[in-house]
């Protein structure tokens, strides 16, 4: 799980970074549909539109921790390396690297002539400038933690980095995914307060055009990009935060890609009449949803009680209930397939029988009229807080709350517009449960979410879990080259999850995204769909969006 901002949501179909995310995404590709190879010459122009239920909260990505957020930077800025096709690391600003032999440094070499939007020369001093800023103890980010793994970083010269490291440290080379912000636009200034925040300047196929609150952000394509402009003249991302009304927008040719919903996804668009006009496409999603619990509060420090909620859970109904099947039940923060996976974990599977002999042993046996558990006259109670525009996580959340009620307990849903939800309640510690999915990369540090370290105001473990065992694994598990060792820690470390439950861990759905078929150039890959985005086109004859 490395926390490095190489993501591009359904546009790049692959996170590298760890954030919340407020839809489902993409990593692993199927067949590639009809209409996907064309002998269409690829030509310049028209936009793309897609749907996206969370509004961007900053385009300083460092200062983010939302999937909208880095969607959109993403098409902005670049990070020294990134993800090829097939999820190998290669150069992105940096042409090429080197690694020594021991592990402990790698030397990064700089594509020459890459411009800022604004026409400025990117160099070594933004490389350096972004590592600064990012461990700089002023900036709210969640992300400095990788960085201060560096003993020394230096620039020879204006197009090379080199970065020694103390100790091994297995994440090092995909950190450097971070997306690298422009030193003469933020030296000397207070990143919290800069206009790049609503206004960014980076390096990457698409330049920011408008923003306009609530409805719509729109990039336009850089005609200096150092990888080769991109075909499609503009991406926009429209902001429409219900995915029923997205549907509808999709279906009158509002929008050109969006993800679907497992209802939308089996039943809705199976005709020809849409299939003609669409490609769809269903791989394995990087991502699981799961309920967390505020362990700070006092009903959820029990972990009787947790493991309780779990055991009334029946996450096959889920998968086939709300995912049509079109998912797996998930018992750790790992995505089986995985070479981290532990295959053995213990989870708590359903059984109500159980779940009430936990919640005798914590003391509630007792029920009022209505069938709810009660202890000294309280009833057993609490509220699931959720995002706007999910229909899958409402649904999901709605079982939930059904299947507790038979155990006796009195479970209520809140759900709250998404920069709300990120702003007011999760970045303030201000819910009881809350009901989320993770994007994870394709290594399985997590560091960031799980160390008792990271528990403080926007940070990833926002529900304040420590143990001092899972801190020692994490540090041993990013703490060496050698695979075999990585792995231990790491399956230790879902075992003790499994047991102390501080999350249900629910499932991981399918990625279901869904392209104009007027798109081409689209070619299915194990790192999704959209890695090869730039070269994504519309031929002349159907192109819609002129100038």
């Amino acid at each position: 799980m490395i926390k490095s901002p190489l993501a591009r949501c359904l546009a790049n179909g692959l996170f590298i970074m760890v954030f919340l995310c407020s839809c489902n995404d993409s990593e692993l590709s199927s067949k590639p549909p009809v209409n996907t190879v064309s002998a269409d010459i690829p030509v310049t122009g028209d936009s793309l539109v897609e749907g996206t239920i969370g509004e961007a909260s900053t385009l300083i990505p460092i200062l983010a921790s939302d999937s909208s957020s880095f969607a959109v930077a993403g098409q902005i800025y670049n990070g020294l390396i990134k993800y090829d096709k097939n999820l190998k690391i290669v150069g992105d600003l940096a042409e090429s690297f080197d690694i020594s032999g021991d592990g402990l440094t790698i030397t990064f070499h700089l594509h020459r002539g890459v411009k800022w939007h604004d026409g400025a020369p990117f160099t070594s001093r933004d490389v350096l400038y972004t590592y600064r800023v990012t461990i700089d103890p002023n900036t709210p980010t969640a992300y400095a933690e990788d960085f201060k793994q560096v003993k020394h970083i230096s620039a020879p010269d204006d197009y090379t980095i080199r970065v020694v490291y103390a100790n091994p440290f297995a994440p090092a080379l995909a950190s450097w995914g971070m997306n690298i912000l422009p030193a003469h636009l933020l030296e000397n200034q207070d990143i919290t307060k800069s206009p790049l925040a609503r206004k960014p300047v980076g390096t990457g196929p698409y330049r920011f055009k408008e923003w306009i609150a609530g409805q719509k952000i729109v990039l336009e394509a850089n005609s200096d990009y150092f990888n080769g402009r991109p075909y499609i003249d503009r991406y926009i991302y429209r902001i429409i935060p219900d995915t029923s009304t997205m549907y509808m927008e999709l279906k009158s040719s509002g929008i050109d890609l969006m993800s679907l919903t497992p209802v939308q996804y089996a039943r809705q668009t199976a005709n020809k009449r849409f299939t003609s006009r669409f490609n769809k496409y269903r791989y394995p999603s990087s991502s699981y949803l799961y309920m967390g619990y505020n362990l700070r509060h006092p009903l959820f420090s029990d972990k009787r009680i947790r493991q309780a909620i779990t055991s009334s859970i029946n996450k096959d109904e889920l998968v086939q209930g709300v995912l049509f099947g079109m998912g797996q039940k998930s018992a750790g923060p790992i995505v089986p397939g995985r070479w981290a996976y532990n295959p053995e974990i213990k989870d708590f599977n359903y059984d109500t029988k159980r779940a009430v002999e936990l919640l005798k042993q914590a003391g509630w046996e007792e029920k009022n009229n209505e069938g709810f558990l009660v202890k000294n006259g309280k009833p057993l109670s609490f509220t699931i807080l959720t995002n706007q525009g999910n229909q899958q996580r409402l649904m999901t959340a709605q079982i939930v709350q059904q299947r507790l009620r038979t155990v006796g307990i009195d479970v209520k849903i809140r759900v709250v517009e998404w920069a709300a939800f990120l702003k007011e309640f999760i970045n303030k510690g201000n819910f009881e449960v809350v009901m989320l999915a993770w994007n994870i990369s394709q290594d399985p540090d997590m560091y960031d979410i799980w160390h008792s370290s990271k528990t403080a105001p926007g940070e990833l473990n926002f529900i304040g879990y420590k143990n001092s065992e899972v801190d020692r694994l994490l540090v041993e598990g990013r703490g060496t080259f050698d695979m075999e060792k990585r792995k231990k820690a790491y399956f230790r470390i879902q075992e003790i999850l499994a047991e102390d439950q501080p999350y249900t861990f629910l499932y991981v759905p399918d990625a279901l995204p869904v392209v104009s078929s007027r798109i081409r150039g689209i070619e299915p890959a194990p790192a999704g769909i959209g890695y090869n985005q730039n070269f994504w086109y519309v031929p002349k004859r159907e192109q819609v969006y002129l100038p």
